[in-house]
């Protein structure tokens, strides 16, 4: 061969290294494609990328991975305690004290809304135009509606309920966003021997954000408290008092928005995932190969011309057979989902979401109660009211949600997603069995008790481990849309408590002459019957406990990874090779 055509190829493999270069740093998250792109082979590529991926162990990347991750979660809870809080705050504004339940109930509710539509809506979207492309969307989105929410005023053109409503919606979406997003790329950048663990330290953000907003709120309330203190009634709120309220409303709303801008940098400027970037490369290898295969077929071009052109890559064991999964398309998903054996996975995930989220935020129904019971609640003072609602909501948080929200972390790659999902699901019928059937005989002290246990064994158990598995079990091409689509259903289950059963509790009370939450009771043995469909929606998800998605996806979906194939083949040829051979 010439020195010209050597020269030729040399410059063709710098070309094709340079090409191999994915764009991203490493700030957020470890671009392990960069790392081998200097191996031509793609499938070779593939395995090793992700084989790194797979074996790194647990350090500052994953620490600075669930940070950047977690802060959409940090951000969401914040908000919804926030908006409980600030519902008390805002309606000695605008209602002296009593805020109407119906625009209560759609202040609340609205976030939902608009996370059902962001769940569904990101999680197709990043499946389609890939995760890098709009991971920070979510949260430019949710940091803009927050700003505009503290903007928000009654006038007599302007509805205050209705476009505080609205801006909430539109944050929802992007809340809604994160779900999918943060998942998914956690899932597919962490090691396998920890993903479980990562993944649920990134949903457990959860719990500092509600904890963040009590703190916020009992600085703001102490803040203010000479111009609440005076007023003992909310028709004693006079002017001043007004003032602080609607000034501490807005900020303790506004400050939603600190943690989001701290990380959005690093959020825009994340690699794409490794694993969609890998099945993108694979697609686009498919359509290049053809096509040079249609230039040599038409021109009659030599190899070695193609060698000097630059356009022949290396050849590999594997690339003659059409091993790719089919390319991604609705037809291909009601066709994948549509396969019992694939489709009762989707089933289970979002089955399951939707039964645990019923109860999970049906149990913010008795949180005025537990309160009462506690000393927390009941005061007419301004101050007292604000203050007593904030620290109790702390104690209960800190009681049940936190220990366990951070027990499945510490145990969910031991134990296993499945178990730990299947017993919370057991214990939780149980309990609410327990509220239901008991109520009146288990007294404040045995419902308390029962309360902190029920907020424990739902973070230690559906309610973390509904966000982990559908972030593992599915084909990367559907990942996220799966993945929506199953945190969508959980939120379609909040709407249905806090809006259908919520209504209930006072069902026929005042009719039948009973007192305030007479059928409260009976709604707690409803949510005992969506815990016991739990327990057969769980059945039916995998457990995914430390094995790579590559080895999930081969599992449970019958693809195998053109990389892991290529290796397998490649092992094969050197077992069966004789001795002379292999020495040769």
């Amino acid at each position: 061969m010439s020195s010209v055509a050597k020269d030729n190829i040399s410059i063709a493999e710098r070309s094709l290294h340079r090409e191999n270069l994915t764009e991203g740093g490493n700030l957020a998250f470890h671009n392990h494609l960069n790392d081998f792109a200097h191996i031509e082979d793609p499938l070779e590529r593939r395995r090793l990328a992700l084989e790194s991926i797979d074996n790194e162990g647990f350090g500052w990347q994953q620490v600075k991975t669930i940070s950047i991750a977690g802060v959409g979660f940090l951000t969401d809870s914040y908000d919804i305690f926030a908006i409980n809080l600030g519902i008390s705050m805002m309606s000695y504004v605008y209602w002296h004290g009593d805020m109407p339940a119906s625009s209560q109930t759609l202040l609340k509710v609205s976030t939902s809304v608009g996370t059902v539509i962001g769940q569904v809506g990101f999680g197709t979207l990043a499946d389609i135009v890939g995760r890098k492309k709009i991971y920070g969307l979510e949260l430019i989105i949710m940091i803009v509606c927050t700003i505009l929410q503290t903007t928000v005023a009654h006038s007599p053109a302007i509805n205050f309920v209705a476009v505080l409503t609205f801006y909430r919606i539109v944050m929802g979406i992007g809340i809604g966003g994160d779900y999918p997003l943060s998942s998914i790329i956690t899932s597919e950048f962490a090691t396998t021997k920890w993903r479980g663990a990562i993944m649920g330290a990134v949903f457990a953000n959860q719990a500092w954000g509600q904890i963040s907003g009590g703190i916020i709120a009992l600085i703001l309330v102490a803040a203010y408290k000479n111009d609440l203190n005076y007023a003992n009634s909310g028709a004693e709120c006079d002017a001043r008092c007004q003032k602080a309220c609607d000034q501490m409303w807005r900020v303790l709303i506004g400050l939603g928005t600190v943690p989001g801008l701290l990380c959005l940098y690093f959020r825009l400027t994340i690699p794409e995932s490794p694993r969609y970037q890998l099945d993108v490369n694979a697609e686009l290898l498919r359509v290049e190969k053809k096509e040079q295969e249609a230039e040599k077929k038409l021109y009659g071009t030599s190899d070695d011309d193609m060698a000097i052109h630059g356009l022949e890559r290396a050849p590999t064991a594997v690339e003659s057979i059409d091993m790719h999964p089919p390319k991604a398309s609705f037809k291909d998903f009601c066709k994948h989902f549509g396969q019992w054996k694939y489709g009762k996975i989707l089933l289970g995930t979002a089955g399951s979401w939707f039964m645990l989220d019923v109860a999970f935020y049906g149990l913010s129904l008795n949180s005025a109660i537990i309160l009462q019971t506690i000393g927390y609640a009941g005061s007419k003072n301004v101050y007292k009211k604000l203050y007593d609602s904030a620290v109790g909501n702390l104690i209960l948080i800190c009681a049940g949600s936190l220990p366990g929200y951070w027990m499945s972390v510490f145990t969910v790659d031991i134990i296993g997603r499945k178990p730990i999902q299947l017993a919370g699901f057991i214990i939780l019928t149980i309990l609410f069995c327990v509220i239901g059937f008991a109520y009146h005989k288990i007294g404040d002290h045995g419902l308390l008790a029962l309360y902190v246990i029920c907020q424990f064994f739902q973070n230690f158990g559906p309610n973390t481990t509904t966000f982990i598995v559908p972030g593992e079990c599915f084909p990367t091409r559907y990942r996220s849309t799966a993945h929506g689509i199953s945190a969508a259903s959980g939120k379609i289950g909040a709407i249905i408590a806090q809006t259908a059963l919520g209504t209930l509790i006072n069902h026929n009370c005042a009719k039948d002459g009973k007192a305030t939450n007479c059928w409260l009771p009976h709604v707690m043995e409803i949510f005992a019957l969506f815990m016991l469909l739990g327990i057969f929606t769980t059945l039916l998800i995998p457990e995914t406990k430390r094995k790579t998605l590559e080895e999930i996806n081969e599992k449970y979906h019958d693809e195998i990874d053109p990389g892991t194939l290529n290796y397998r083949n490649k092992m094969n040829d050197v077992e069966s090779s004789s001795p002379s051979q292999i020495q040769h």
